[in-house]
């Protein structure tokens, strides 16, 4: 077996197929080193197989609003079985496709785990490879608390192996892992309770997003227990009980989720043999061009800690390659106003400065646009999850440096205007923009009545 190649790639991950596919165009010799399933956490445990869950989420809030349109429907449940197979195929199709396009591409793929043993050289299955080029790309994993018990809990990863429904849930965590998961089993049918750490769920989030998805999540029927800390888990007789600071003890649960952070893939990689040192979490230090500490190491994606997204993996990837294998010695990513959206019911959408963010930084010329509305969707349903909508402006010009955004469809409609807030668009620029009618997003571009950005907004940024 060949065992110098032009760069080893450790993780078949988003950001490391990409560098590595990239660098294969250029004509070099490549190895991609894994010991998993293809395409890493995104295919396998997070973004495909989650969108797929939430999807059938949002059918069944369809069918419960048909009968309002005159459409003859009834819920007989989910057939969760049926589901969870249909998706692990798809997900299964994915890999295989990998499997094939990595072959084509004359990339050679290795399933193992690799360690270093110097700075340009990693041992797999008693075998040693080298390279003048090493991209570490292994992700992360769901943390588990140091707490008396946590074992009776999953994380994100057994969620997605889970082969029944859970009937009654505790999800501990108030981030976007905690949020979606409680949204999807909620649609499903299952009795879900929230347990946050803070008072603010996706508390780094515009508090238009916060406070809008709480009412939302209670609406819906999931129970709340937010600025409250989870002291451990214990079985009982009616099941799996949470012990907390505030709350008391929660009992009855058949499933607990921790969706408490993630933590990187690093602790097996051997890194002081190169003599790299992780960052807190085990994260990998990277200046702007995915650079490490040691020369001809390089780390790109989750493992960074830098805006744990695939896009931004995958942009990340391809623009090392570009830099190392095409002669573009300035070829790097650009991470200010990357947009994310967070698969919740109702979705969320967000790119750039949150309002405190922006007042910190440009002061009393921040002004701030925002409407909320109930969409056409549901003008003939009992009822319907709201939509809300903010516009961050700063400057003389009032450029727009913030979009935040909860609703239906707002995680389909923001990629255009972050287009448009990447190219500097102004107030002024949405306004003039001829609204399409009727719809959500014209909301966007008619928004009138503005105000000063909160004089508080600093120490709720700090806070």
């Amino acid at each position: 077996m060949e065992t110098n190649f032009d760069l080893i790639v450790i993780g078949a991950g988003s950001g490391g197929l990409a560098v590595a596919e990239k660098a294969a165009q250029f004509g070099h010799k490549v190895v991609v080193i894994d010991p998993g399933p293809l395409g890493g956490t995104c295919v396998n445990a997070g973004c495909v197989p989650k969108k797929l869950m939430w999807y059938a989420a949002a059918l069944t809030h369809a069918v419960q609003d048909a009968p309002h349109y005159g459409v003859q429907l009834a819920s007989q449940g989910i057939n969760w079985s049926a589901l969870v197979q249909r998706r692990n195929s798809y997900v299964a199709d994915l890999n295989a496709y990998w499997s094939g396009h990595l072959e084509s591409r004359a990339i050679t793929l290795l399933q193992g785990s690799a360690h270093f043993i110097g700075p340009k050289t990693v041992q797999v299955n008693n075998t040693r490879f080298s390279a003048d080029h090493v991209v570490v790309a292994v992700g992360g994993q769901p943390s588990i608390p140091d707490l008396p018990g946590a074992e009776l809990g999953i994380t994100s990863d057994g969620f997605f192996q889970l082969q029944e429904q859970p009937r009654r849930v505790a999800v501990i965590g108030g981030g976007y892992i905690g949020a979606e998961l409680s949204g999807v089993l909620r649609a499903l049918g299952s009795e879900v309770t929230l347990i946050a750490r803070e008072q603010s769920l996706l508390h780094r989030f515009d508090p238009i997003i916060s406070e809008t998805l709480a009412e939302e999540m209670q609406q819906q029927g999931i129970t709340l227990h937010r600025a409250t800390r989870v002291i451990g888990l214990l079985k009982t007789s009616h099941g799996i009980a949470v012990d907390t600071d505030t709350s008391g003890q929660l009992d009855g649960f058949d499933t607990v989720i921790w969706a408490v952070g993630r933590t990187a893939n690093t602790a097996n990689l051997d890194l002081a043999a190169t003599g790299l040192h992780c960052e807190a979490g085990g994260v990998i230090g990277v200046d702007d061009y995915q650079n490490t500490a040691v020369p001809g190491i390089y780390a790109v994606g989750d493992v960074t800690g830098r805006h744990a997204l695939t896009p931004v993996a995958v942009a990340a990837g391809r623009a090392l390659a570009e830099r190392l294998f095409a002669k573009r010695p300035e070829r790097k990513i650009d991470y200010d106003n990357i947009p994310s959206v967070v698969f919740t019911h109702p979705p969320i959408g967000t790119v750039g400065l949150t309002e405190p963010q922006a007042y910190a930084s440009y002061g009393d010329s921040v002004m701030v646009y925002e409407t909320q509305f109930t969409p056409m969707r549901y003008a003939l349903a009992a009822h319907g999850p709201r939509t809300a909508m903010k516009l961050v402006c700063a400057g003389a010009e009032q450029r727009v440096v913030g979009i935040h955004l909860i609703g239906d469809g707002v995680d389909e409609m923001l990629q255009g205007f972050a287009v448009a807030m990447k190219m500097g668009a102004t107030k002024a620029d949405f306004d003039n923009t001829i609204a399409i009618h009727p719809s959500s997003a014209e909301e966007l571009v008619t928004l009138k009545v503005g105000r000063r950005a909160c004089v508080e907004a600093a120490d709720m940024q700090a806070a």
